[in-house]
């Protein structure tokens, strides 16, 4: 059940529309960064190894055997270390997930501004982020102040000053979006781990009971 939940979160994570609206774009010949799926695939794998590993456990427990549980506790060991891996991988590259998707906007709000930009799919990305986003330029004073390209690119507000009210800047948006998909993450990886840690516990009391009965 554990191994089914994530992998209905990470599932869920992996198809959410703002994600991929924005991380299956492509500026030219460069494709929009998505290390940000890395994570999403690890969830995934461990989602569909628990799944499997927990029908090994149950097998093994209604048959009392060693051997299976002996595996399944070894199957956890490496899925625990896997996990821990991916986390610290996390942790370490959090910051940079956002800035890598928040590089590739700005070097299409540029393009997008040029005046060839008309030969390029510049103005389709930013367009893309403003919509999905609901936000305007790299920050609010752009966005309020460089009416040529806000009524092209931009969400259209209805006056100036409610322009340089209601607009959110990109890099904001960004950086929220994907802070809480990783804070989701980190909450599916820390439950999995809390759930791997008792179910080798339970295991290992499990086939130490069944060591222990055939003896007598």
């Amino acid at each position: 059940l554990a191994g089914g939940i994530i992998l209905g979160v990470a599932l869920w994570l992996r198809h959410d529309s703002q994600t991929t609206n924005i991380l299956y774009l492509q500026l030219g010949d460069k494709q929009a960064p998505n290390t940000f799926y890395v994570g999403i695939y690890i969830l995934i794998a461990v989602g569909a190894v628990m799944m499997f590993v927990g029908f090994l456990g149950c097998y093994g427990a209604i048959q009392e055997s060693q051997c299976l549980l002996g595996t399944f506790f070894t199957c956890l060991v490496i899925l625990f270390a896997c996990e821990v891996a991916a986390g610290i991988w996390g942790f370490v590259n959090k910051d940079q997930i956002a800035k890598d998707v928040k590089q590739f906007y700005d070097q299409a709000f540029q393009q997008a501004l040029m005046a060839e930009s008309e030969t390029n799919n510049g103005k389709a990305v930013v367009k893309t982020f403003h919509e999905t986003l609901d936000c305007c330029g790299p920050d609010n004073a752009i966005a309020a102040i460089t009416p040529l390209w806000r009524d092209d690119l931009c969400p259209k507000k209805d006056s100036f000053l409610k322009n340089l009210i209601e607009s959110s800047n990109c890099h904001k948006k960004i950086d929220e979006l994907f802070s809480g998909k990783l804070y989701l993450i980190g909450i599916a990886a820390i439950v999995v781990a809390v759930i791997m840690i008792f179910e080798m516990i339970l295991s290992m009391v499990l086939c130490c009971g069944i060591r222990n009965s055939s003896v007598y």
